[in-house]
């Protein structure tokens, strides 16, 4: 047998290889479930439903992003609405709101940054908070633009041990819900890494761009467990 001949076995093995990689990608991309596209619905206001997420790893953090979409049709001037809850047994040890006045607001064990942002509709809008324990700065991000930075509990560290609740915040550890404090209206895309993220990525993420894997709350791999009358939803 010639070299050449050698050489175009090879060749044609190789593209029956490749072949069967790509008719089997697109069999998975079939099968398997599109989680990344999953959204939590919470159709009225209430005091009994809220999703549990369950983290990859403690949120033991001196430093987080934590980013989110969300749609609602409580305005400004309504009411406060939850947007995301990590309680411990001792304290909220990290919620992230929209205030009654309309400003985004991060509370880590009782101090809080607040931000002022413009109003926002109805519509779906990205959000993104990041902090840092060393120096304590805080920066919140809506729809890939940042505001100014403000300071908050430096030398802080978020303690582990707690439980992650979307719509609801919890006055205990896992109960005493206050319907006029829970969201109505859609989430999803619920990300958070345990470092702070570089602006560029933050902007990416808000134009739906995904470069990398979530380490401590991954929408595409999470867990979660739905309370009361939550929807989930999957986009085909």
């Amino acid at each position: 047998m010639s070299h050449n001949q050698i050489h175009i076995y090879r060749t044609e093995d190789l593209r029956s290889v490749n072949m069967k990689l790509i008719l089997s990608m697109f069999v998975a991309a079939i099968l398997l479930p599109d989680v990344e596209g999953r959204s939590l619905v919470f159709p009225m206001q209430t005091s009994t439903s809220f999703a549990e997420l369950m983290p990859a790893k403690p949120l033991s953090l001196n430093a987080f992003t934590l980013c989110l979409r969300f749609a609602t049709e409580l305005l400004k001037g309504q009411r406060e609405v939850i947007l995301f809850a990590y309680s411990t047994q001792h304290a909220d040890a990290l919620n992230l709101w929209r205030e009654a006045d309309g400003r985004l607001s991060l509370y880590l064990s009782g101090p809080a940054a607040h931000f002022v942002v413009p109003e926002l509709g109805p519509l779906e809008n990205h959000v993104c908070v990041a902090w840092e324990s060393l120096t304590g700065r805080t920066t919140l991000y809506l729809n890939g633009r940042s505001a100014a930075s403000q300071i908050l509990q430096k030398g802080h560290r978020v303690q582990p041990g707690g439980r992650v609740i979307l719509g609801q915040d919890a006055d205990s550890f896992l109960g005493d819900f206050d319907a006029g404090q829970s969201f109505v209206g859609e989430i999803f895309e619920v990300n958070m890494w345990d470092r702070v993220l570089p602006t560029d990525a933050i902007q990416q993420l808000s134009t739906g761009k995904c470069f990398s894997y979530a380490n401590v709350i991954d929408w595409a791999t999470v867990k979660l467990t739905r309370y009361g009358n939550v929807v989930e939803f999957q986009e085909s």
